[in-house]
């Protein structure tokens, strides 16, 4: 099975960012499940290395990097 996620909002002020990279971290668990995040637009800034991450928030960047390990990840 293969999924695909573009993501096109900043890494902060959004759940959606958040919410895309929490379900892509469960999917690429799976055996035989391909995971690939396409980042465009205000998305591209979840890919910024050493974010400040605003009280509240988990860090987008670090979950975007454990994806990447185990995913493919294209900007």
């Amino acid at each position: 099975m293969n999924y695909l996620f573009v993501i096109n909002d900043g890494p902060y002020g959004s759940e959606r960012p958040y919410n895309a990279l929490r379900m892509a971290l469960n999917l690429v668990k799976g055996e035989n499940i391909k995971v690939q995040v396409f980042l465009m637009g205000d998305g591209v800034q979840c890919a910024a290395a050493r974010q400040s991450t605003p009280e509240g928030y988990y860090n987008i960047e670090r979950m975007l990097k454990s994806i990447a390990r185990r995913g493919e990840v294209a900007t």
